[in-house]
């Protein structure tokens, strides 16, 4: 019997040790991919091909550390077969890595490749591809093992679809061994952009900069009606554009905001809801933007600060619509707010953690002044060690600098290796001219009718996005639909943005809404309820992207006293729509009032004197309706 025990401790101590060796190789190797981009963005990236498969190389090297076969964090010992997976990536990817000045003067299509490169780019494709299902699910890989099937049977299918046919030697040419495929556009801007600010939103969070926005949000808004839903759209605002992921950031925030919500009163599909569209919200909120936006910048060819002031309007729009509703929904079943002493101290707070608004300053301001994001993300890290010293509870000590490092690496897994991944599809649209090809059956779907090929692009990115990250969804709709819409006329910023916006809120848009589905289980409540809620609070969001096609004013662009305007009477447009969607203006609204008022709201979104003043004189007749015959009217609260 002590011999059995003996043999069954000895094995217990064995599965510890090669834990802990596994553990300690994923922190080597994460760190080594932070000191290599701190690197790069304190002196310079090196040359693109090197940049860009040393990023991906880390990024699937570390994929297949932490995730096994079935996509979930690896608990005990790494098995053979991975092993194996790993010393094959670093055999392709590696040889890309060490050779990459060479790989970058060849001649591609000219220089034959040799057997081993052939080899090479083969598996390590394969390999990219598995790294995508670990870390993202089936959906991605799929659609990129698609275009490669493509390649190959393109020469055998009708019309428009066929092409000429090409060589494995040619696909692996252009997949891996130029700038066209896997090592493309969106994987630089992961290599260099999407990597600092994701690392830089690590170190807020360790230094808990993020606590005292939340803390902040819920001190500001937490008495007044419906507080701990107005600052939940605040806090989750805020931490969305730091994560860049929804789903993420309603698992974060959501688990605190949520609850307090539910306690106000808010039915458990509102406070999902109200979560799930906050969290959501946050990938277009300036100055930040989650990830995809440095993407919209390279693929337009204009700083980013451009892309930033540009998106201010339409992510107010966003906000201001949620917010409006949550009042209109606490006004509408009597909630009130909680009580001062369950509140964080507004005074306290600031007097405790004003200095995180420090980083976030310094940030806007290089980004203003024409530094470039990587810089700018090294000083805004920088910044905030130096602040974080200001309180012994707050202070970025080695071990957790050392933390934030490999949580910030952790948190750009998925982006890198989804830019990468799309850079499959890229490579391919560009190989056979699919890209030009879908140009023309959309043309001939919409017959030109620039509102009928909005609806299509809009479809199709929320299509994409339901099963994609935003960034994937994204770069694939940018190389499909965006010349499309610029052949109709929609000027290259606003195309890009109207598919950007898209992509972000199917996270909440039925059947496959992530972001709805993770507040739902928070909340307790009902998944699909939850995201038709949601859908409602980011009415906005499906309304807006239609008018900066018509009218850049609301990204801008144009004269001071055209932006002017269509702010003002966007924002009154959007809080009638949030009146009208939720029915509650003074007093419980009857259908006739909430149909004009949407109406109204719709006119005064839209810039333009004349829609504006139909929508002013529509919005009159609502309120002296409303307040008029408010009294007759039965309802829990009437103002």
């Amino acid at each position: 019997m002590n011999i059995q025990e003996n043999n069954q401790e000895s094995t217990l101590e064995i599965e510890q040790d090669k834990r802990t060796v596994l553990s300690t190789l994923i922190q080597v190797v994460t760190l080594s991919m932070a000191i290599f981009h701190l690197y790069t963005g304190i002196f310079g990236i090196f040359q693109s091909v090197l940049q860009r498969s040393a990023h991906v190389g880390f990024a699937m090297l570390i994929a297949f550390l932490m995730c096994d076969a079935r996509g979930q964090k690896r608990r005990n010992r790494l098995p053979w077969y991975d092993a194996c997976f790993i010393a094959l990536i670093l055999a392709s990817v590696g040889y890309v890595v060490i050779n990459a000045e060479a790989i970058s003067s060849r001649f591609a299509y000219v220089t034959p490749l040799s057997g081993y490169e052939i080899f090479a780019g083969s598996i390590g494709t394969l390999l990219l591809l598995e790294a995508a299902r670990r870390t993202m699910g089936l959906a991605m890989p799929i659609i990129a093992a698609a275009f490669i099937v493509y390649v190959y049977v393109g020469p055998n299918l009708p019309g428009i679809l066929g092409h000429q046919g090409f060589t494995l030697e040619w696909t692996v040419d252009q997949l891996f061994y130029t700038t066209e495929g896997i090592w493309g556009i969106p994987a630089g801007v992961s290599a260099t952009f999407i990597i600092m600010f994701v690392i830089f939103a690590a170190f807020l969070e360790k230094s808990k900069g993020g606590d005292f926005f939340i803390d902040l949000a819920m001190g500001l808004f937490g008495q007044s009606r419906g507080g701990p839903a107005k600052a939940a759209i605040i806090a989750s605002g805020f931490m969305g554009m730091l994560s860049g992921s929804a789903v993420a950031n309603v698992v974060t925030t959501g688990s605190f905001t949520i609850p307090l919500m539910k306690k106000l009163g808010y039915r458990n599909e509102f406070a999902g809801g109200v979560e799930a569209v906050a969290s959501s919200g946050g990938q277009f909120m300036p100055p930040i933007m989650g990830a995809a936006a440095f993407i919209v910048a390279e693929f337009i060819g204009v700083p980013y600060i451009d892309v930033a002031i540009a998106a201010i309007l339409p992510a107010a729009l966003y906000y201001i619509a949620a917010f409006s509703m949550v009042h209109f929904e606490a006004l509408r079943i009597d909630l009130k707010g909680l009580p001062k002493e369950e509140l964080p101290n507004v005074r306290h707070t600031l007097i405790f953690g004003v200095q995180f608004i420090i980083p976030m300053v310094v940030l806007i301001g290089l980004l203003v002044r024409g530094y470039s994001p990587m810089k700018a993300g090294i000083w805004a890290i920088l910044i905030t060690i130096l602040v974080s010293w200001i309180r012994s509870d707050t202070r970025m000590t080695p071990s957790k600098i050392i933390a934030a490092l490999q949580s910030g690496v952790e948190g750009a897994i998925q982006v890198a290796i989804a830019c990468a991944t799309a850079g499959i599809v890229i490579g391919v649209l560009t190989l056979t001219g699919l890209g030009m090809r879908f140009n023309s059956i959309i043309l001939s779907i919409s017959d030109g009718n620039l509102l009928v090929t909005l609806i299509l692009t809009m479809l199709t990115s929320i299509l994409l996005g339901m099963g994609l990250p935003t960034v994937a969804a994204y770069i694939i709709q940018a190389s499909l639909t965006v010349p499309v819409l610029i052949s109709l006329g929609v000027m290259p910023l606003a195309a890009h943005f109207f598919i950007f916006y898209f992509a972000i809120i199917s996270a909440i848009t039925p059947p496959v809404a992530l972001a709805a589905y993770a507040a739902a289980g928070i909340s307790g409540g009902d998944p699909m309820k939850t995201t038709f809620t949601a859908c409602k609070l980011g009415i906005a969001a499906f309304l807006v992207p239609y008018l900066f096609v018509y009218s850049p004013a609301l990204l801008m662009v144009g004269s001071t006293s055209q932006v002017l305007l269509a702010t003002v009477t966007a924002i009154t447009g959007v809080v009638a729509l949030g009146s009208s969607a939720i029915g509650f203006l003074f007093c419980l609204m009857t259908i006739p009032e909430r149909a004009l008022l949407l109406v109204a709201s719709l006119t005064l979104i839209k810039p333009g004197l004349t829609t504006d003043m139909i929508g002013v004189v529509l919005m009159l007749v609502v309120i002296i309706l409303n307040l008029s015959s408010k009294k007759k009217r039965t309802s829990i609260s009437c103002n």
